[in-house]
């Protein structure tokens, strides 16, 4: 069995030495460009991880696997895009580094790449690994609409935010993790413990995001932290925060919300601030201690020896301790 290291190596690997004989070359270059940056490749790994949990040949779903790093890939493009950001892990965002038009249409280009490496799987599987994944992107699409509605209310409860960082990150790592369990030949019970296992864990995945944009370390984290809070982002804390806050805070925290014009640090500092001292941290906390501890059940539950899933065990713990 390969651990969450070697599989990752593998990964990047295949993705760096992917090369497209198509023209034109000005379409397929920001692809490379994308896919070659870095990132933590975490829905791959999942996959690959998943299927080794019933099979050790886990190099000859390589292209699937890599399908949904393509797919997530193509969603930051147009996120970026949507958000005007910059930079993405340290780099310029295609759309900075090339334009607007580019990363749409380049984007778009992912999509259908992502259906073609889906596509080399076993032909017997095709058909459910297909219904998978084109659920799952369906769903990630109806997450961001949800995300992008959300920025003109201040009313967004919980129950809300939680179902949208649902569909949004959380499904795309269920996939992952069933979708390897599929093409392993698992039991149909154990691919759909292990799609609530992963549900659960992109659950505590997100939250956690969340939280270290505002609690990380900014060396450690690798960006600036307070991206969320000087674009009024609704995340659990700030809608905890509303839903928590007495008169006097409630009053404070609308006003940095509404305000045009401010210094960046000191509106992060101001709302972290309040954050403290209704406490939406520990809560931001307990949460994601919640759902991680909810994944665990679920992958209890797969029947199979413990040690079996050790590695899958071993990089979820992994994750959940980053600080970045």
């Amino acid at each position: 069995m390969y651990t969450s290291t070697e599989f990752l190596k593998i990964v990047n690997h295949y993705l760096d030495h992917i090369t497209y004989s198509r023209k034109p070359e000005s379409l397929y270059a920001p692809i490379q460009y994308v896919l070659k940056i870095g990132g933590k490749r975490i829905r791959p790994v999942l996959m690959l991880l998943a299927y080794n949990l019933y099979r050790d040949d886990a190099e000859s779903i390589l292209a699937p696997a890599c399908a949904l790093e393509t797919y997530h890939n193509y969603t930051l493009l147009h996120d970026d895009l949507m958000d005007h950001a910059e930079l993405r892990r340290g780099h310029e965002t295609v759309h900075k580094r090339w334009d607007a038009n580019t990363a749409i249409l380049s984007g778009d280009s992912m999509l259908v790449l992502a259906y073609e490496r889906m596509q080399q799987c076993e032909p017997r599987h095709l058909k459910d690994v297909l219904a998978l994944f084109t659920e799952t992107a369906l769903e990630i699409g109806e997450g961001q609409q949800y995300d992008m509605d959300f920025e003109h209310r201040n009313d967004v409860t919980e129950e809300e935010y939680i179902e949208m960082i649902r569909l949004k990150t959380s499904v795309l790592l269920a996939c992952a993790v069933k979708m390897g369990a599929l093409l392993a030949d698992a039991p149909s019970s154990d691919a759909d413990r292990l799609y609530r296992f992963g549900e659960q864990f992109g659950l505590a995945f997100q939250l956690q995001d969340d939280y270290l944009d505002v609690y990380g370390d900014p060396k450690v984290f690798g960006k600036a932290i307070g991206g969320d809070i000087l674009s009024n982002k609704k995340t659990y804390m700030l809608i905890q925060a509303y839903n928590r806050a007495d008169e006097r805070q409630l009053k404070e925290l609308e006003h940095w919300i509404g305000m045009k014009d401010y210094d960046a640090k000191e509106k992060i500092s101001a709302i972290t601030r309040l954050y403290d001292d209704i406490g939406v941290d520990h809560l931001a906390q307990a949460k994601i201690r919640h759902h991680f501890e909810e994944s665990k059940k679920y992958l209890s539950e797969v029947a199979l020896p413990e040690d079996r899933k050790r590695h899958l065990i071993d990089y979820t713990n992994e994750m959940m301790q980053r600080q970045y």
